[in-house]
């Protein structure tokens, strides 16, 4: 058997809400594709709100973009991932119409 490596593109968004001239909040959608459908998926990544800003609605924004993002690329399904230690964060995703499905592995390096 042999094994092909073919390089597949993908690209990426990062959205920012600013207060005055300092960010607040930020978040990356990246946009990929497979061989098992003709549209992109989208991977919401590193949702991050300063702490100072916590509680009142950012993150919340930044995840809606993100899904209108996603729909706005044609996308056929946007992925969220969490820590098991944030129940906060999965109870937003839940709230903003997300559902658990499976379960995250991965390798650090």
């Amino acid at each position: 058997m042999d094994i092909e490596n073919r390089p597949v593109a993908a690209s990426g968004i990062r959205i920012a809400i600013k207060d005055n001239d300092t960010e607040v909040g930020h978040a990356y959608i990246y946009l990929m594709r497979n061989d098992l459908h003709g549209q992109p998926f989208g991977l919401m990544e590193d949702v991050y709100v300063s702490e100072a800003y916590r509680g009142q609605g950012i993150g919340s924004e930044l995840v809606k973009r993100m899904i209108e993002l996603a729909k706005e690329t044609n996308c056929y399904k946007l992925i969220a991932t969490s820590r098991t230690a944030r129940p906060q964060v999965h109870n937003l995703y839940k709230r903003l119409g997300f559902t658990q499905h499976g379960v995250e592995f991965r390798i650090n390096f």
